[in-house]
């Protein structure tokens, strides 16, 4: 339940981050394309007013991506990935130049100058470094949080990749192999994100929801929980991303009750929201 949050704490370039309660990471998406309308933001203009638009509704954090992963994407080289992701970290500073900013990206070398130049603090991989062999060394290196998400294959690919035996163990324990790496190499700071919509069918994303305890219980760490306006809400009610409102909320609420320690989104307030009630219900006075 919601009161069973676990505190945790992350190094942010040298300063440590108390956390007493889950945290709201909303969405920036430099992109042309992402899977949902509303999250693109190509202009320093736009940025600009949805990142405002996002510390007025109680942003924790806020996650900047340059290369969507929706199935069907345009290819983007690393040169244009930062290229856009100077402009976002530089526009996004300007408005808010203390917020913590994870870096969307599975690429070692966008990662480090994102991290060394921009001025970013955590990096986001959506592959979990089974892209980039040079991720996680580079994770090491710098010295930053780590958000380790679960992905078979690549996204152009990766719902080919669907056949687990029973997805929350075998998930856990793909996640687990990587975990062993990175504290082998000495990075302190992981995040857990179970890959909600990546390689898993719809079933299997809610058979994870439903099973979302075992990811905070087995590793002991922060869980991060991303369905926001996803697949797994259009499909199963018949509607679109921009539909998709309520039932996020719904799951992100499901979500927290079980555990989660990060909801990433694109509706901050919703989610602010939802939290609040959430924890009114598990702390009544």
């Amino acid at each position: 339940m919601a009161n069973d949050f676990e505190p945790f704490s992350l190094n942010i370039h040298g300063r440590l981050l108390q956390i007493e309660r889950p945290q709201i990471m909303g969405i920036i998406n430099v992109t042309p394309d992402s899977f949902y309308s509303g999250s693109r933001t190509p202009s320093p203009h736009d940025i600009q007013q949805r990142v405002r638009q996002m510390i007025a509704d109680g942003a924790d954090m806020i996650d900047l991506g340059a290369y969507s992963s929706r199935p069907g994407a345009d290819d983007v080289s690393p040169d244009e990935e930062l290229r856009r992701l100077e402009i976002g970290m530089e526009t996004l500073r300007s408005v808010a130049p203390d917020i913590p900013v994870s870096i969307d990206t599975f690429r070692a070398s966008v990662a480090r100058r994102a991290i060394r130049d921009l001025g970013a603090d955590i990096i986001n991989d959506i592959s979990g470094g089974s892209i980039d062999p040079d991720m996680l060394e580079t994770v090491a290196d710098l010295h930053v949080p780590y958000i380790l998400m679960h992905m078979r294959g690549t996204p152009a690919d990766m719902q080919q990749h669907t056949d687990y035996a029973c997805v929350t163990t075998d998930v856990v324990a793909e996640l687990s192999r990587t975990l062993a790496t990175l504290e082998a190499l000495g990075v302190p700071d992981v995040i857990i994100d179970p890959g909600f919509g990546f390689s898993k069918t719809l079933e299997q994303n809610y058979r994870m929801l439903h099973d979302l305890e075992h990811f905070r219980n087995i590793f002991h760490r922060p869980v991060l929980v991303g369905i926001s306006r996803k697949s797994m809400i259009t499909r199963a009610l018949g509607i679109t991303p921009a539909e998709a409102l309520n039932g996020t909320t719904v799951l992100n609420t499901i979500a927290l009750l079980k555990g989660a320690s990060i909801l990433r989104v694109h509706d901050v307030r919703a989610a602010r929201e939802a939290l609040t009630l959430t924890q009114l219900t598990a702390n009544p006075s």
